[in-house]
């Protein structure tokens, strides 16, 4: 079958590979056919990605197809269009007792710890697919994007009417300002690019736009901000920007330490929160919302590819200057 692998930072190898075996007790046999680019891709690609390691499958956002289900499956059935859970938890170990699969001590995600699926066909444990009748593959592969959002969101503990800031208009920046915005918030927004600057203003009308962190922190007054940015720098910043007593959500990450200055934390007595992944009961809501139409993800995939064509098309798609809001490559 035609698998895309990352064989190392920079290079994309268009190849063949043996098809998965059938589906065991279970499990799924899907095939593979929207495959949403994050960040997590990107970082990969330009070797940049904590927690990774080469030649890798990457393919953690999927809307895929059943092909076949395995014995003691329900509920599914071949041709059901379904969103799917990438992380991979244990079960066993305190967090996944807890009820927090998302931070399992042996997590396994999809694309980044093991191969994921960018590939024509996988098998997947049943449970981490979810069928929608309604929703279109490129809506399904956007769910699990949209969950980084919404979980961080959970961890904040907005309320309605809160002053609310996002930094970085990304897919997940834009995730948490849809979640944000669902909880009533009040929403603003840091971002240096022009065209993510005008793409929120036109899906979040009344939001408050700073170009810069001088003219954000010139208006600071919001009591959560969320640094969606996964930028060293930006994140260092960022402990400016909630007033005393706020809270501050890491929601992007990069393979380094971040450092604050101690006294001012303490004076301002922030609450510092990392935000990791996203849990089933998330990703089910996600659904609903998207079949309710309370959430539109349609103007926010720009471009669209053939598998095919991901060795030529994707290093564009590192360039935010090119106006690429969210990219999908398709079998």
């Amino acid at each position: 079958m035609k698998t895309i692998v990352l064989e190392e930072p920079g290079r994309f190898v268009l190849t063949e590979t043996e098809p998965p075996a059938a589906p065991g007790p279970g499990e799924v046999a899907v095939w593979v056919r929207s495959i949403g680019i994050c960040g997590t891709d990107l970082h990969a690609f330009r070797g940049k990605q904590p927690f990774f390691s080469y030649p890798r499958i990457l393919g953690h956002e999927l809307g895929v197809e059943i092909a076949a289900i395995g014995d003691g499956v329900t509920g599914l059935a071949p041709g059901d269009r379904c969103a799917v859970n990438p992380y991979m938890h244990c079960g066993e170990c305190a967090p996944c007792r807890r009820g927090k699969t998302n931070c399992c001590t042996v997590l396994k995600v999809l694309g980044v710890h093991v191969d994921g699926g960018m590939r024509e066909s996988i098998v997947l444990p049943a449970a981490h697919v979810y069928k929608s009748g309604k929703l279109t593959l490129r809506q399904l592969a956007l769910v699990e994007t949209l969950g980084i959002g919404a979980h961080a969101v959970g961890r904040s503990d907005v309320q309605p009417g809160e002053r609310t800031l996002v930094i970085g208009a990304g897919p997940i920046g834009l995730a948490a300002l849809e979640f944000l915005r669902i909880e009533g918030a009040d929403l603003a927004l840091l971002e240096t690019s022009e065209n993510r600057r005008r793409f929120a203003a036109s899906a979040f009308p009344g939001i408050r736009l700073y170009s810069n962190l001088d003219e954000a922190a010139a208006n600071a007054d919001a009591t959560l901000v969320f640094d969606c940015t996964g930028n060293p720098a930006s994140m260092h910043a960022s402990f400016k920007l909630p007033v005393n007593g706020g809270k501050l959500v890491f929601v992007g990450l990069f393979p380094g330490d971040v450092t604050f200055h101690d006294p001012e934390f303490h004076r301002k007595e922030l609450t510092l929160l990392a935000s990791r992944n996203a849990r089933p009961d998330e990703h089910r809501r996600i659904v609903a919302l998207l079949e309710e139409g309370r959430i539109d993800t349609t103007p926010w995939i720009s471009e669209t590819a053939p598998a095919m064509e991901i060795v030529e098309r994707f290093p564009r798609w590192l360039d935010v200057s090119a106006g690429v809001v969210k990219a999908v490559i398709e079998f």
